[in-house]
């Protein structure tokens, strides 16, 4: 049986851990030809996907990446790349908020204008900006990551709004408190415990349940959701 994005190209960014792995080998075994990318020169992919180092903070790096996948033909694109630092209001760095915005809100916007042509040329792509419950709601400490990741939001609307006619379907997905090897190392288990409290349905996400949602919306199967912001949190968002 065909496989539902075979022979079709996808562009995963921060796809070597975590949430933006798990999507990269849910789109790697639903057929798709997949690059991922990291900031380390040298870095473990997911089996059988190619690699591209960028450093998003970095303008001139991403510009150059993105006139690179405006030539690749790629049929589908994940933003997934992203940064934060948590900090008082008050005390945020001017720098610091740069920067968020540099790599949460820029680097997507540079991708999903480079691509969008040979998408609408196709008569078909799929985006998904992979944002955050904090651009959905958002608490104490969180000022310049929400903000980046509302307007992530916000862009992706505008977006959705010009090329869902021409075939190209533009979503966020906002995810809550996952599981990851980073939340681990931060938190420890009794964090872990204390967050998952919090969660209506008493976890946290699994990487794979994200990038289960986040591959179907990139397949073919997906043919009028675009210009949302689904929220993937557990009930969290809700309560």
């Amino acid at each position: 049986m065909k496989k539902p994005l075979a022979g079709r190209k996808a562009l995963v960014t921060g796809g070597t851990r975590g949430i933006g792995r798990a999507i990269a080998e849910r789109l790697r075994d639903a057929g798709a030809r997949v690059t991922v990318t990291g900031t380390r020169p040298r870095a473990e992919a997911p089996r059988d996907c190619a690699y591209e180092a960028v450093d998003f903070a970095d303008d001139a790096a991403a510009e150059e990446f993105a006139s690179r996948a405006a030539r690749a033909g790629y049929a589908v694109l994940v933003n997934n790349a992203g940064v934060n630092k948590i900090g008082p209001f008050a005390k945020t760095v001017p720098a610091d908020f740069d920067l968020i915005q540099r790599v949460n809100v820029r680097a997507p916007f540079l991708l999903c204008r480079a691509v969008l042509p040979g998408m609408t040329r196709a008569g078909w792509g799929r985006i998904v900006n992979v944002s955050s419950v904090f651009g959905v709601v958002s608490k104490e400490n969180r000022g310049p990551y929400s903000a980046s990741k509302f307007a992530l939001d916000g862009l992706t609307a505008a977006l959705a709004a010009e090329a869902a006619a021409s075939g190209v379907l533009a979503n966020c997905v906002a995810p809550g408190f996952v599981d990851t090897d980073l939340t681990r190392r931060v938190l420890g288990v009794e964090g872990m415990k204390a967050l998952a409290r919090r969660v209506p349905i008493r976890r946290l996400a699994k990487p794979d349940e994200i990038a289960a949602f986040v591959s179907w919306l990139c397949g073919p199967e997906n043919t009028y959701i675009s210009g949302q912001n689904l929220v993937i949190d557990g009930g969290f968002s809700r309560t």
